[in-house]
């Protein structure tokens, strides 16, 4: 069932989250292992992320540095299948434009197609490394509405090569990515409300945001959303803070304010453990919150840690 079909088709806030694949070398049963105890609070969908490429140098001899490119958390396409097999429930692999010419992301969409995997989140992505600006990959899409429209190109069977006669049509359906506080690479909170715009005028159907602290800001973010005529689904992605870094690291690397009430807490804290229960709190706080103002769906970014997660959904969700 598409994504949009289970969130029309709801009568109270569902709940589903994110995971990253594992990286190469490690066992599927390691994500097995994070998603098993969230299946008791019936998620609606799992998302499953995507990493492009990584740079690493190996030492050669004489102290010479090779470059050498590589992707650490492969097989996105053969962990979305095997969890749809596994637990029945609708899986949403992200589909990025880094590292991808249109023809590259035909074929990945071909293999999603033929898997019967039809729910995608389509999203720019990150900079290559060491690139301090975005740069597609030739004949690759610069930003996530040209993905968007390739992906909708294909459910009208449009396909790369335009010679290809009696084309199959896919059918996919699209989330895209929000931010209340703004994408890093927008000058201001109108321009980057434009641009999520051409994403759904494109054809996707539902957005998720980027994580936050403060729920005034996704409800502004909301506000601002509908006066611009964007009357999709808003789903809000929500992390629990659990280490006094993600202070600085989560600010800085996601562009988001992270509010003085929760930053005094968790500076208060002596412990590892009293910043996770901090951040825990914080997050039912914020949960509860967000269901009173009826939100279709609260989404939670597990970094394939789903302890802390599961105390969250016990206290938001259980009956």
């Amino acid at each position: 069932m598409k994504i949009i079909e289970i969130i029309q088709n709801a009568t109270e806030t569902l709940f589903s989250f994110e995971i990253l694949p594992p990286k190469k070398g490690d066992s599927i049963n390691s994500i097995y292992q994070t998603i098993d105890p969230l299946m008791k609070f019936n998620p609606a969908f799992i998302d499953v992320t995507y990493h492009r490429e990584e740079v690493v140098y190996q030492k050669m001899e004489g102290g010479l540095l090779k470059k050498k490119v590589v992707k650490k958390r492969p097989g996105t396409v053969g962990i979305s299948a095997a969890i749809k097999n596994k637990y029945k429930v609708e899986v949403v692999p992200h589909i990025i434009c880094g590292g991808f010419s249109a023809e590259e992301t035909e074929n990945g969409l071909i293999d999603f197609h033929f898997l019967g995997i039809n729910n995608l989140f389509a999203i720019r992505g990150d900079n290559s490394p060491g690139e301090r600006h975005f740069k597609p990959e030739p004949e690759g899409h610069t930003y996530a509405e040209e993905l968007v429209q390739q992906i909708i190109g294909m459910n009208s069977g449009k396909y790369h090569e335009n010679d290809i006669l009696e084309t199959s049509k896919t059918e996919f359906s699209i989330g895209v990515a929000g931010y209340p506080e703004k994408h890093v690479e927008s000058p201001n909170v109108q321009s980057d409300i434009k641009y999520l715009k051409k994403k759904i005028d494109a054809g996707a159907e539902y957005i998720i945001t980027q994580m936050f602290f403060d729920n005034q800001k996704f409800i502004a973010f909301v506000q601002r959303c509908r006066e611009a005529g964007i009357t999709v689904p808003i789903i809000p992605g929500l992390k629990p803070i659990a280490t006094k870094k993600q202070l600085t690291t989560l600010s800085q690397t996601f562009n988001i304010d992270i509010p003085e009430e929760l930053s005094l807490k968790v500076e208060a804290c002596l412990t590892t453990s009293e910043v996770k229960k901090v951040g825990i709190d914080w997050c039912i706080q914020q949960s509860k919150e967000l269901r009173n103002f009826g939100v279709p769906v609260l989404h939670y970014y597990t970094m394939s840690q789903s302890d802390t997660i599961v105390q969250i959904a016990e206290a938001v969700f259980k009956k």
